[in-house]
Protein backbone atom coordinates (compact mmCIF):
# COMPACT_ATOMS: atom_id res chain seq x y z
CA UNK A 1 0.00 0.00 0.00
CA UNK A 2 1.28 3.12 -1.28
CA UNK A 3 1.39 6.39 1.76
CA UNK A 4 -0.70 9.31 0.79
CA UNK A 5 1.42 12.06 -0.91
CA UNK A 6 1.90 14.83 1.02
CA UNK A 7 1.43 18.42 0.04
CA UNK A 8 3.01 20.19 -3.06
CA UNK A 9 5.77 22.35 -1.71
CA UNK A 10 4.57 24.87 -4.90
CA UNK A 11 1.06 25.22 -3.75
CA UNK A 12 1.34 28.05 -1.65
CA UNK A 13 -1.12 30.57 -0.87
CA UNK A 14 -1.55 33.16 -4.01
CA UNK A 15 0.02 37.11 -2.22
CA UNK A 16 -1.23 39.13 -4.97
CA UNK A 17 -5.07 37.65 -5.19
CA UNK A 18 -5.32 37.48 -1.27
CA UNK A 19 -4.24 40.88 -1.15
CA UNK A 20 -6.65 41.96 -3.66
CA UNK A 21 -9.26 40.34 -2.05
CA UNK A 22 -8.42 41.48 1.19
CA UNK A 23 -8.84 45.36 -0.29
CA UNK A 24 -12.45 44.76 -2.14
CA UNK A 25 -13.38 43.22 1.92
CA UNK A 26 -11.81 46.37 3.23
CA UNK A 27 -13.10 48.46 0.91
CA UNK A 28 -16.89 46.62 1.45
CA UNK A 29 -16.70 46.72 5.45
CA UNK A 30 -15.97 51.19 4.75
CA UNK A 31 -18.94 51.43 2.27
CA UNK A 32 -21.39 49.24 5.32
CA UNK A 33 -19.72 51.61 8.05
CA UNK A 34 -20.09 54.74 5.68
CA UNK A 35 -24.04 53.82 4.91
CA UNK A 36 -24.77 53.12 8.76
CA UNK A 37 -23.51 56.77 9.18
CA UNK A 38 -25.87 57.96 6.04
CA UNK A 39 -28.33 56.50 8.42
CA UNK A 40 -28.37 58.95 11.32
CA UNK A 41 -27.97 61.73 8.80
CA UNK A 42 -30.80 61.43 7.08
CA UNK A 43 -32.99 60.59 10.25
CA UNK A 44 -32.02 63.94 10.82
CA UNK A 45 -32.94 65.43 7.57
CA UNK A 46 -36.45 63.28 8.13
CA UNK A 47 -36.91 65.63 11.19
CA UNK A 48 -36.22 68.72 9.79
CA UNK A 49 -38.59 67.47 6.82
CA UNK A 50 -41.83 67.11 9.20
CA UNK A 51 -40.49 70.85 10.83
CA UNK A 52 -40.32 72.17 6.68
CA UNK A 53 -44.03 71.73 6.34
CA UNK A 54 -45.09 74.38 8.78
CA UNK A 55 -42.53 76.76 7.92
CA UNK A 56 -43.88 79.91 5.87
CA UNK A 57 -42.92 80.41 1.81
CA UNK A 58 -39.39 80.70 0.45
CA UNK A 59 -38.58 82.28 -3.09
CA UNK A 60 -37.44 79.14 -5.59
CA UNK A 61 -35.16 78.96 -7.26
CA UNK A 62 -33.50 82.03 -5.80
CA UNK A 63 -33.06 80.34 -2.56
CA UNK A 64 -29.82 77.80 -1.96
CA UNK A 65 -31.47 74.78 -3.20
CA UNK A 66 -30.53 71.67 -1.46
CA UNK A 67 -32.41 68.82 0.09
CA UNK A 68 -32.63 70.48 3.84
CA UNK A 69 -35.08 72.24 2.39
CA UNK A 70 -37.55 69.07 0.91
CA UNK A 71 -40.93 70.14 1.62
CA UNK A 72 -40.93 73.12 1.72
CA UNK A 73 -43.58 75.94 1.06
CA UNK A 74 -41.97 78.01 -2.06
CA UNK A 75 -43.29 80.04 -4.52
CA UNK A 76 -41.50 80.70 -7.71
CA UNK A 77 -42.43 82.84 -11.46
CA UNK A 78 -42.02 80.60 -14.94
CA UNK A 79 -42.00 83.20 -17.15
CA UNK A 80 -42.40 80.20 -20.14
CA UNK A 81 -42.44 76.07 -19.95
CA UNK A 82 -39.24 75.19 -22.39
CA UNK A 83 -39.63 71.59 -22.18
CA UNK A 84 -42.03 68.75 -21.02
CA UNK A 85 -41.42 65.38 -19.27
CA UNK A 86 -43.85 62.93 -17.60
CA UNK A 87 -43.65 59.69 -14.66
CA UNK A 88 -45.88 57.48 -13.67
CA UNK A 89 -47.48 58.83 -10.45
CA UNK A 90 -50.70 59.38 -8.28
CA UNK A 91 -52.89 62.73 -8.19
CA UNK A 92 -54.26 63.77 -4.72
CA UNK A 93 -56.83 61.39 -4.47
CA UNK A 94 -54.83 58.56 -4.90
CA UNK A 95 -55.08 57.57 -8.28
CA UNK A 96 -52.85 56.74 -11.27
CA UNK A 97 -51.99 59.04 -13.54
CA UNK A 98 -48.89 60.50 -15.34
CA UNK A 99 -47.08 63.49 -13.35
CA UNK A 100 -46.52 66.33 -15.76
CA UNK A 101 -43.54 68.20 -15.43
CA UNK A 102 -42.23 71.79 -16.77
CA UNK A 103 -38.40 72.92 -17.57
CA UNK A 104 -39.46 76.56 -16.91
CA UNK A 105 -37.35 79.88 -17.80
CA UNK A 106 -36.92 81.84 -15.19
CA UNK A 107 -35.30 84.70 -16.64
CA UNK A 108 -32.53 86.08 -19.00
CA UNK A 109 -30.05 84.75 -17.19
CA UNK A 110 -31.89 82.77 -14.70
CA UNK A 111 -31.30 79.60 -13.42
CA UNK A 112 -34.94 77.94 -14.49
CA UNK A 113 -36.44 75.75 -12.55
CA UNK A 114 -38.74 72.12 -12.68
CA UNK A 115 -42.21 72.33 -12.05
CA UNK A 116 -44.47 70.10 -11.54
CA UNK A 117 -48.13 71.51 -12.68
CA UNK A 118 -50.28 68.14 -12.54
CA UNK A 119 -51.32 64.82 -13.23
CA UNK A 120 -52.96 63.65 -16.38
CA UNK A 121 -55.09 60.52 -16.80
CA UNK A 122 -53.18 59.14 -19.57
CA UNK A 123 -49.36 59.30 -20.89
CA UNK A 124 -48.35 62.14 -24.54
CA UNK A 125 -50.42 64.73 -23.83
CA UNK A 126 -49.26 68.15 -23.40
CA UNK A 127 -50.73 70.52 -21.09
CA UNK A 128 -52.16 74.01 -21.83
CA UNK A 129 -50.13 76.08 -19.40
CA UNK A 130 -48.26 78.87 -20.55
CA UNK A 131 -46.67 79.54 -17.01
CA UNK A 132 -46.98 82.09 -14.34
CA UNK A 133 -46.59 82.18 -10.35
CA UNK A 134 -46.58 78.50 -9.15
CA UNK A 135 -47.22 78.28 -5.14
CA UNK A 136 -46.29 74.82 -3.90
CA UNK A 137 -43.98 72.98 -2.30
CA UNK A 138 -40.62 71.33 -2.76
CA UNK A 139 -39.52 67.83 -3.77
CA UNK A 140 -36.51 66.17 -5.45
CA UNK A 141 -37.10 66.26 -9.44
CA UNK A 142 -37.38 63.16 -11.47
CA UNK A 143 -33.82 61.13 -11.31
CA UNK A 144 -32.34 58.47 -13.64
CA UNK A 145 -28.98 57.97 -11.60
CA UNK A 146 -28.28 53.89 -11.27
CA UNK A 147 -28.71 53.20 -7.89
CA UNK A 148 -24.96 51.72 -7.72
CA UNK A 149 -24.12 55.41 -7.64
CA UNK A 150 -26.04 55.81 -4.36
CA UNK A 151 -24.48 52.62 -2.72
CA UNK A 152 -21.13 53.69 -3.29
CA UNK A 153 -21.59 57.35 -2.47
CA UNK A 154 -20.95 58.83 -5.87
CA UNK A 155 -24.47 59.99 -7.12
CA UNK A 156 -24.79 63.74 -7.82
CA UNK A 157 -26.96 65.70 -6.00
CA UNK A 158 -30.53 65.35 -6.82
CA UNK A 159 -32.27 68.77 -8.04
CA UNK A 160 -35.65 70.21 -6.39
CA UNK A 161 -38.86 70.96 -8.26
CA UNK A 162 -41.85 72.84 -6.95
CA UNK A 163 -45.29 71.18 -6.62
CA UNK A 164 -47.80 73.17 -7.80
CA UNK A 165 -50.71 73.49 -5.21
CA UNK A 166 -53.30 74.86 -8.01
CA UNK A 167 -53.17 72.13 -11.25
CA UNK A 168 -52.62 73.29 -14.66
CA UNK A 169 -55.89 73.54 -16.80
CA UNK A 170 -57.59 69.75 -17.37
CA UNK A 171 -55.24 68.30 -15.24
CA UNK A 172 -56.13 66.35 -11.61
CA UNK A 173 -54.35 68.16 -8.49
CA UNK A 174 -51.01 67.13 -6.99
CA UNK A 175 -50.34 64.98 -3.93
CA UNK A 176 -49.76 66.67 -0.76
CA UNK A 177 -46.08 66.67 1.00
CA UNK A 178 -45.42 62.70 1.78
CA UNK A 179 -43.00 62.26 3.98
CA UNK A 180 -42.92 58.72 3.58
CA UNK A 181 -41.58 58.96 -0.15
CA UNK A 182 -37.80 59.61 1.33
CA UNK A 183 -36.85 56.55 2.71
CA UNK A 184 -34.38 55.59 4.82
CA UNK A 185 -32.89 52.64 3.56
CA UNK A 186 -29.18 53.18 4.77
CA UNK A 187 -29.39 50.37 6.85
CA UNK A 188 -30.28 47.95 4.63
CA UNK A 189 -27.62 49.54 1.73
CA UNK A 190 -25.05 49.20 4.94
CA UNK A 191 -26.53 45.26 5.94
CA UNK A 192 -25.64 44.38 2.32
CA UNK A 193 -22.01 45.61 2.20
CA UNK A 194 -21.10 43.40 5.24
CA UNK A 195 -22.82 40.28 3.48
CA UNK A 196 -21.21 40.94 0.25
CA UNK A 197 -17.19 41.30 2.50
CA UNK A 198 -18.48 37.95 4.78
CA UNK A 199 -19.56 35.83 1.10
CA UNK A 200 -16.15 37.32 -0.52
CA UNK A 201 -13.91 36.43 2.36
CA UNK A 202 -16.14 32.46 2.99
CA UNK A 203 -15.73 32.22 -0.92
CA UNK A 204 -12.09 32.75 -1.51
CA UNK A 205 -11.02 31.01 1.76
CA UNK A 206 -12.79 28.00 0.32
CA UNK A 207 -11.16 28.12 -2.49
CA UNK A 208 -7.32 28.39 -1.19
CA UNK A 209 -8.14 25.64 1.23
CA UNK A 210 -8.80 23.37 -2.09
CA UNK A 211 -5.84 24.54 -3.66
CA UNK A 212 -3.57 24.05 -0.85
CA UNK A 213 -5.55 20.64 0.55
CA UNK A 214 -2.67 17.29 0.00
CA UNK A 215 -3.52 15.31 -2.73
CA UNK A 216 -4.15 11.58 -1.57
CA UNK A 217 -2.62 9.20 -4.32
CA UNK A 218 -4.96 6.30 -5.59
CA UNK A 219 -4.64 2.56 -3.23
CA UNK A 220 -4.15 -0.47 -5.69
CA UNK A 221 -5.94 -3.18 -4.50
CA UNK A 222 -4.50 -5.90 -2.18
CA UNK A 223 -3.84 -9.14 -3.72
Amino acid sequence: MMPPTTADPMKRVPVVATVIVALAIAAMIGLGIWQLQRRGEKEALLQQYAINVALPDIAFPSNPVNDALLFRKASGMCLEPTAWSERSGRNAKGGSGWRQIAQCRTGVEGPGMTVQVGVAHAAGGKPVWKGGEVHGYLTQAPDDQPLILSLIGKARPKTLMLVADMPAAGLDANPGPDLSAVPNNHLAYAVQWFIFAALAGIIYALAVYRRMKPAVADTPPSR
